[in-house]
């Protein structure tokens, strides 16, 4: 029997879900998990930990999927490599005048971030277009060799090509990137067009310059884990998880590796949409809490948002840096099981954005932590089992977690206890605010949707987050403590398309539309052929990015069906108005415009099927015994505690209860209902839907 696997790296752990597969029928078979500790020093070693602790032969995977954090962490820490900028003549200090965006507006001290390449490193070349890719002034090629020798003296590494409106007229970026080549081969080349052909220089532009910081350190972790998988004797397909929500080759990601910049927290986000189109549900929160953060994202209507104005380090000091590229909507904060409790000079209880991560890790791992966490909290209120703490790995030192405790509480007048109710609401808190921000804030009301919860902390948190939320009902799925790793067994290969293409929304609007879409169709096919994925397996999405006449920002439109031709035009504005109502509260009666043609490739791959679990009518088998727990305003309870594996389909009792799984914890506060489906999730309802 062959087996598929996934494998996702997380800021403290990194997960694996494996299943077999029933070549006749598809069917999963027994579904498992495992966990290993991340390790930053050299990620690759962290997944090949998690694969052994399988105790499967890499000879019999035929299927491996991998979400990874290395371009993410390579970003934020400044771990890439010395990278410089060609662009036009005129045009080098565009990536340091950037956006006058300041979040921080009345900082009279405010100081603009620095750019990822600086000054000395930004060479210019003649060369010009205009806006429709009409060529104004030649490339001066001969110019490269002179700027090839300054950059050899400087020790660079990767140069990022980037020439004004290249987006509408590639031929000189590629002609510059082919002489850059043949003169300096070992240097890594990237041009704007292989990452985005999207307007706006000042995106464009970093979006390049970060692509080619990360370039090499992202090609080589690939590499790496490429032979370290040949080398155990795997010789089955491998695949990277991308922003945007589908996985890829190997090979595709190595030539855009900003495209894998939030590769994990997507997976889980496409997980959780597939799980409701299984389970009939069309609208859906995905929320995910790990050991460092916590990330939430809506689906409506079984689809997935898709932004390419993706900002890296913003926060309300600084405007960050703009990656165009298509990212899952995603919204996370610094509050996960990690996340550190403090106390700020005036007396404030703070939670979060640092983290135990996984070394030292919470108080209670018992390897040097002395600050508390919300895992530490949740230990200390009776919600997790300090006997089976990590899988049973670790017997939560229970001492040094009250301990802990005890000295931040007494800093403002709490007990040991009251400190950790602070933390657990706190962080609650600051999680609901991010709940708000994607769904209230967006006009989208959460008693219309459906939790689905998973991560290691999800179950914990999940029921009080949408009590605050009014959301009816919560869903946390088999396998949740690992469920990013199992989105990506579920997933088709996927690439992004997308074009700048301003156009006035007319019926003399279609046959260009139409035949745009039918070349960008035509590329993408070409593109999987040369791969080696039959044209046969390809299918399409088609949207457009509009906007009314004299507006900045645009809504995302979906155009229905596959094939590539009859926009209707008429019905499209109709679409147009009802978004932007919905979005912004009301409609303009001005001209709708289009900016961008968006086609979104996918390529089938063989996907297995959910199997179901067995029924279970006697539900004294799966009760483990009874604990002591605190449940916020609910107060103390003996609650009930199950082993979740023992839970069979059909089954259904009302909390307070526990759940203990290997990897994660639910959470039933007095008075909510749970019931067990047919393939092992747990719904838990908080009061009943609207009609």
């Amino acid at each position: 029997m062959k087996i598929r696997m996934a494998t996702d790296v997380g800021g403290t752990f990194t997960d694996v879900v494996y299943c077999g597969v029933d070549e006749s029928t598809g069917e999963m078979i027994a579904v498992k998990s495992e966990k290993a500790h991340t390790t930053p020093s050299a990620f690759e070693r962290g997944v090949l930990d998690a694969i052994e602790k399988t105790g499967k032969n890499y000879s019999d995977i035929d299927f491996l999927a991998h979400g990874s954090t290395v371009v993410i962490n390579a970003i934020t820490k400044r771990k890439g490599v010395k990278t410089a900028l060609i662009t036009t003549r005129g045009f080098r200090d565009i990536l340091e005048i950037g956006r006058g965006n300041r979040p921080d507006f009345f900082n009279l001290r405010f100081e603009k971030q620095p750019p990822f390449v600086p000054r000395h490193l930004r060479k210019e070349v003649t060369e010009r277009l205009n806006f429709t890719g009409e060529v104004l002034t030649p490339l001066a090629v001969e110019e490269l060799a002179d700027i090839v020798a300054a950059l050899k003296k400087e020790n660079v590494e990767a140069i990022a090509v980037c020439f004004l409106h290249a987006y509408a007229n590639n031929s000189h970026e590629k002609a510059a990137v082919d002489e850059l080549r043949r003169l300096w081969p070992e240097v890594s080349v990237i041009a704007s067009h292989q990452v985005s052909r999207e307007w706006r220089e000042y995106e464009r532009v970093n979006t390049t310059v970060i692509s080619a910081f990360v370039h090499p350190i992202a090609a080589s972790y690939l590499t790496n884990m490429e032979a370290a998988l040949q080398n155990a004797a795997f010789d089955g397909a491998f695949y990277v998880m991308r922003s945007n929500g589908g996985i890829d080759t190997s090979h595709s990601v190595k030539n855009n590796p900003v495209s894998i910049v939030e590769s994990g927290p997507a997976s889980g986000v496409l997980g959780a949409a597939v799980l409701g189109k299984i389970l009939d549900i069309d609208n859906v929160i995905a929320f995910d809490i790990g050991g460092t953060t916590a990330k939430c994202s809506l689906i409506e209507n079984g689809m997935v948002s898709i932004t390419s104005r993706y900002m890296v380090e913003k926060d309300e000091c600084s405007a960050g840096y703009p990656i165009t590229t298509p990212v899952v909507d995603i919204v996370e904060i610094g509050n996960g099981g990690g996340s550190i409790g403090w106390v700020d000079d005036f007396g404030k209880l703070h939670i979060g954005p640092k983290s135990a991560g996984a070394f030292p890790g919470p108080v209670a791992y018992g390897k040097g932590g002395v600050a508390p966490t919300t895992t530490d909290a949740n230990l200390l209120l009776g919600r997790i089992n300090p006997k089976y703490f990590v899988d049973g790995e670790i017997e939560a030192d229970m001492d040094a977690v009250n301990n802990a405790f005890s000295k931040l509480g007494g800093t403002i007048g709490l007990s040991a206890e009251e400190a950790a109710r602070g933390v657990i609401r706190i962080a609650n808190n600051n999680m609901a605010n991010a709940l708000k921000l994607i769904s209230i804030n967006r006009g989208h009301d959460p008693r219309d949707y459906t939790m689905i919860a998973f991560g290691g902390g999800g179950a914990l948190h999940a029921t009080s987050l949408a009590r605050d939320l009014s959301i009816p009902t919560v869903i946390i799925p088999a396998h949740s403590a690992v469920f990013s790793a199992w989105g990506m067994l579920m997933l088709d290969l996927r690439r992004d398309f997308i074009q700048t293409l301003p156009t006035a929304v007319t019926d003399e609007a279609a046959p260009r539309l139409s035949e745009k879409f039918i070349s960008l169709g035509a590329e993408a096919i070409a593109a999987y052929e040369a791969e080696g994925i039959d044209a046969a397996r390809v299918y399409f999405e088609r949207f457009v990015d509009m906007r009314y006449e004299g507006q900045d920002h645009t809504v995302r439109i979906p155009l229905e069906g596959a094939a590539l031709d009859g926009v209707d035009i008429p019905v499209l504005l109709d679409r147009f108005h009802a978004a932007y109502e919905r979005e912004y509260g009301y409609r303009l009666h001005l001209d709708a415009e289009i900016l961008n043609i968006v086609l979104i490739a996918y390529a089938t791959i063989d996907k297995p099927q959910l199997s179901e679990i067995a029924p279970c009518s006697d539900l004294a088998n799966a009760i483990k015994g009874e604990r002591e727990v605190d449940f916020e305003e609910f107060g103390l309870h003996m609650a009930t505690i199950y082993d979740r594996d023992r839970l069979g389909a059909g089954i259904d009792f009302t909390g307070p209860a526990v759940i203990e799984e290997a990897g994660g914890t639910t959470v039933v506060f007095p008075g909510e209902k749970l019931s067990v489906d047919r393939f092992g999730n747990l719904h838990i309802t908080l009061r009943e839907k609207r009609s």
